[in-house]
């Protein structure tokens, strides 16, 4: 765990795509989801965020 906090604080990009991916997953769910009206409405920008991420992220060094 302290290696993922270490990666996470040096900016490495393991670890940060780990976070992205979980983002972008978690905004499908929402969106996928059809019984709370919040997750669907912020679903969009969740995965939004996460795919910006994602790809910003990808410039990190290894």
């Amino acid at each position: 765990m302290s290696a993922f906090v270490n990666g996470l604080l040096r900016l490495r990009r393991g670890p940060w795509e780990m976070v992205a991916s979980a983002l972008i997953a978690l905004g499908v769910v929402m969106l996928m989801q059809p019984f709370i009206l919040w997750a669907f409405t912020y679903s969009f920008i969740i995965t939004l965020t996460g795919t910006v991420m994602f790809i910003i992220v990808s410039h990190f060094p290894e």
